[in-house]
């Protein structure tokens, strides 16, 4: 740990948990370049909709490494690995969102890290390591490269980009023709609906205003975490409790909510 460092964190360390997320997530961009495109051999987590690369497990175990030797007195909760470690300071790392799109070689994927303290976001990291566009949030503001970055963008469904992986094959088990119903009034109400996988880069696009919004469901804290930070600190809107299990909404400051086909599914 730097000497510079205390052991424990507050959330006016959010400038050097930025630092630890942004080593943390640059470190396995190599590893990640490197395997890109190679078709990697591929298992399954939940059933075959949920693939898990050697590569996702190598860069987790490398961030953890990064982040205990910065800050040894903290929790990690990982896709990966897990949860481990306690205090008030908590990580939530997804070392690929998107294992699906980098496996198959479509780049569109990120390494995604955040920061917690006492239940508060204070820092996050979304790393694209094929663009090398690099999102960073903290408690100051949000970038992209180092360059501030606004969330702005179109005020109605008709003028609008949504980034959405609705309806997953869990939403038609659960909800059948709903979801798909629901679905063809997305794409009836909004100029374009893309489904590009990857929710934290979908909200780091929404967050620089690439894209108007973003909504997904079930998602996991790794999965959001950093995003939400961006989007909020971008000034745009947030919906849902980035630190639990749940539907995200997300969308660019000044978007009509009120009248959108999104207003059903806000959390």
């Amino acid at each position: 740990m730097d000497e510079t460092r205390g052991p424990d964190a507050a959330p006016s360390d959010a400038e050097l948990l930025l630092e630890t997320a942004s080593e943390a997530a640059r470190a396995v961009g190599p590893r990640l370049r490197k395997a890109f495109r190679s078709r990697p051999p591929v298992a399954t987590k939940r059933d075959f909709h949920d693939p898990v690369t050697e590569h996702d497990r190598a860069a987790e175990e490398t961030i953890r490494a990064v982040i205990t030797s910065r800050w040894p007195r903290s929790a990690i909760v990982g896709e990966e690995g897990g949860e481990t470690g306690s205090g008030d300071l908590c990580w939530y790392v997804d070392p690929i969102d998107g294992t699906a799109n980098f496996a198959a070689g479509l780049p569109f994927f990120c390494v995604s890290i955040a920061a917690a303290v006492r239940g508060e976001l204070v820092a996050g990291v979304i790393y694209d390591p094929v663009r090398d566009d690099e999102f960073t949030a903290s408690t100051a503001g949000a970038w992209c490269n180092g360059t501030p970055i606004r969330s702005t963008g179109a005020s109605r469904d008709r003028e609008a980009m949504l980034l959405s992986s609705y309806p997953t094959p869990l939403d038609l088990e659960t909800h059948g023709e709903e979801a798909l119903r629901r679905y063809g009034r997305f794409l009836a109400s909004f100029s374009a609906v893309r489904r590009p996988g990857s929710a934290a880069l979908k909200l780091a696009h929404v967050a620089a205003g690439w894209a108007d919004a973003a909504y997904g469901t079930r998602s996991q804290p790794w999965d959001v975490a950093a995003g939400a930070l961006l989007v909020r600190q971008a000034g745009g809107v947030y919906l849902g409790d980035p630190l639990a299990e749940g539907d995200y909404l997300a969308f660019v400051g000044g978007f009509d909510l009120g009248s959108s086909a999104l207003a059903e599914v806000a959390p």
